[in-house]
């Protein structure tokens, strides 16, 4: 297995779009909503200018995503974790979250949110990647956790 990142750019919004859908799927009919699923071209490329995102590959096919941006001095967000559902549970996830915090020495803290009630994702990342919840808050009608990996 190797796993492979790639700098989005514009070129790769349809791909990214494919990506999302597959991966957020399932919280789309869930929820009766997503921020990341369905979004035109023209929203994903306008997301890949304003969230650097990176392609992630596995034994150079495209299976998901990480996006992080600079919010303040020493704080990124996590905007978006994703790996399609045929290759989760291969550890592909946990590495993209070494790899962001390996892109940035000055980091203080990583923060990203997900829906509190999906235990599998709460889990992922306090077990296997030592986020912290630290607040609770609604985000449309979806509760979601905020987590907090701190240095």
């Amino acid at each position: 297995m190797k796993i492979e990142y790639r700098k989005a750019d514009i070129a790769d919004a349809e791909l990214l779009i494919s990506i999302y859908n597959s991966a957020f799927y399932n919280d789309y009919i869930k929820y009766g909503e997503c921020p990341a699923y369905g979004k035109t071209k023209e929203m994903m490329q306008k997301s890949i200018i304003n969230y650097p995102k990176f392609v992630i590959l596995y034994d150079s096919k495209p299976v998901g995503c990480v996006s992080c941006k600079k919010v303040e001095v020493g704080i990124y967000e996590v905007g978006c974790l994703c790996v399609v559902p045929e290759f989760q549970g291969n550890g592909i996830g946990t590495q993209a979250i070494k790899f962001v915090t390996s892109l940035y020495d000055d980091w203080d803290k990583f923060t990203l949110i997900t829906p509190i009630d999906k235990t599998e994702n709460i889990k992922f990342y306090t077990e296997k990647c030592g986020f912290d919840i630290v607040s609770i808050e609604m985000d449309g009608n979806v509760k979601v956790a905020r987590l907090v990996l701190e240095k």
